[in-house]
C-alpha cells in the first residue's frame, strides 16, 4: 500500500540542536498581542470537514498545519485524506493545501510530526484503516480491516514527501487492536532518539492505554517503548530539564482530569499514573510542548492547551508552568465556544502559535490557528528577554 508519491526532495544541510531554541534567544515583542484566523474551513476543497490538528514549526521557521480532510461525513470512520497547508510568515498567510496522503477507499490519520535536529529531516507518523470500519470493529478484530501504522518524511522543509512505509510489524504488538499515533507533534531528546507518542488497545480487555514508539537511527526504524495505563489515551510527552520524560494523557477514569506519568529512561518504561486536578477536560485531547529551558533563559516553562471544561467541549485554554508541570499557575482563555484537539508550538522569534478546532454550533466548523506571545499569555507579568 502506497499513500504518497516519491519526491525528488534532496536532504536539507544539517541543523544545529541550538536552533530548536532560537526563539529563546530574542524578545518576543514588546507589546502582548493575540491574533487568530481560520487556517481550513470545514467544507474546503469539497471534503465534508477537516479534524485533527498537527502544528509543527521547522529549524527553518516554517509553519506546516496538518490535519485529516474528510470525505462524505464527520464520521472518524470516514474516506480521509492527510492534508497540508505551510506559512513562511508566522501564520499570516498559508499555502494551499496538498494532499500528503490520498488511498481511495482508506482513512488516514492521527498526523504526528517530529523534525530531527541532526539531518532537518522532518518525520509524519500516522495510522490507516479501511474506510467505514469503526474502532468497535476495529477492537473486536473485525476481518473487514485492521489498524495500521506509517511513516513518511520530507527533506525540503516540508514541500516534499517520500512515499510512506509501513511500520506497523515493528510498532504493534500483536494482540493490540486499536491504534492511535498522537495526535499532535513528537518530540526529539538531547541524546537524539525520536519519541512519538501514541495510544493502542489490548484485545479482550477494551482497555486503552498510552505508550509511545522511537527511533535512534534518525527516523530509519521504529521500535515500541513503554505503555502507561490502563485508561489512558491520546498522549502528549516532552522531556524535563533533568532529562526524565513526561506524558500527559487522556483519562479514561471518571474525574474529568488528565493523567501523568514520569520515565527515567527514554521512555523505555513509565511510572505509576496519576491525576492532574488542576488540568480538567471533558475527555479529549490536549497538547503540551516545551517553551523554554533555564539553561537557555533562566526559566524553566512549559506549555499546555485544551478544552478546560469537565462536560462540555469548550473553553480552550493554554496554561504554562515554570515547574516542569508540577503546577500551572498561569492560565489564559483562547476560545469561550466550542473547541476541541489542539497542537501548540514554538515560533523561531518566541511568539506562540496553537492550531485547534473550533465552531459556532459545535467544535469542528474549522481550524484555527491563534498567534500571541508570552506578555499576553501572562497578562503582562512574563516575557522573554533578548540575550
Amino acid at each position: 500500500m502506497n499513500f504518497f508519491k516519491e519526491s525528488g526532495a534532496h536532504r536539507i544541510a544539517a541543523c544545529l540542536f541550538a536552533a530548536l531554541f532560537f526563539a529563546t534567544t530574542r524578545a518576543d515583542g514588546s507589546h502582548p498581542f493575540i491574533k487568530q484566523s481560520a487556517v481550513y474551513e470545514a467544507k474546503d476543497d469539497g471534503y465534508f470537514s477537516h479534524r485533527i490538528p498537527a502544528l509543527l514549526v521547522t529549524s527553518k521557521g516554517t509553519l506546516l498545519a496538518f490535519c485529516e480532510a474528510r470525505s462524505g461525513s464527520a464520521s472518524d470512520s470516514a474516506p480521509t485524506n492527510l492534508v497540508l497547508r505551510r506559512s513562511l510568515d508566522n501564520g499570516k498567510t498559508w499555502t494551499a493545501a496538498q494532499e500528503m496522503a490520498h488511498f481511495p477507499g482508506f482513512t488516514v490519520g492521527n498526523p504526528t510530526p517530529v523534525e530531527d535536529r541532526k539531518t532537518g529531516v522532518i518525520w509524519l507518523l500516522m495510522t490507516a484503516n479501511p474506510a467505514g470500519v469503526t474502532e468497535r470493529e476495529i477492537d473486536e478484530a473485525s476481518p473487514k480491516g485492521a489498524r495500521t501504522v506509517w511513516v513518511t518524511h520530507s527533506s525540503d522543509d516540508g514541500l516534499h514527501w517520500s512515499s510512506a512505509r509501513e511500520i506497523t510489524s515493528s510498532t504493534k504488538k500483536s494482540d493490540w487492536t486499536w491504534y492511535a499515533t498522537g495526535p499532535g507533534n513528537g518530540i526529539q531528546l538531547t541524546d537524539g532518539r525520536l519519541v512519538i507518542p501514541c495510544d493502542h488497545k489490548v484485545a479482550g480487555t477494551h482497555d486503552y492505554y498510552s505508550h509511545v514508539i522511537y527511533s535512534d537511527d534518525d527516523g530509519k526504524t521504529w521500535k515500541i517503548g513503554g505503555s502507561a495505563g490502563p485508561e489512558t489515551n491520546e498522549s502528549a510527552v516532552v522531556q524535563l530539564a533533568d532529562g526524565s520524560l513526561l506524558l500527559n494523557m487522556r483519562s479514561y477514569a471518571g474525574k474529568h482530569q488528565r493523567a501523568i506519568a514520569l520515565s527515567h529512561d527514554g521512555g523505555l518504561t513509565w511510572g505509576t499514573v496519576r491525576l492532574d486536578p488542576v488540568l480538567i477536560e471533558p475527555v479529549c485531547q490536549a497538547s503540551m510542548v516545551r517553551y523554554t529551558l533555564a539553561s537557555e533563559t533562566g526559566k524553566n516553562r512549559l506549555l499546555f492547551s485544551n478544552p478546560a471544561d469537565t462536560v462540555h467541549r469548550d473553553q480552550m485554554t493554554v496554561r504554562l508552568s515554570y515547574d516542569e508541570g508540577k503546577t500551572w499557575p498561569v492560565s489564559r482563555l483562547i476560545y469561550a465556544g466550542p473547541s476541541a484537539y489542539s497542537s501548540l508550538a514554538v515560533l523561531r522569534d518566541g511568539t506562540i502559535g496553537l492550531l485547534y478546532e473550533r465552531g459556532t454550533a459545535n467544535a469542528y466548523g474549522e481550524i484555527e490557528f491563534a498567534h500571541f506571545n508570552l506578555r499576553w499569555l501572562t497578562h503582562g507579568t512574563d516575557h522573554l528577554k533578548a540575550k
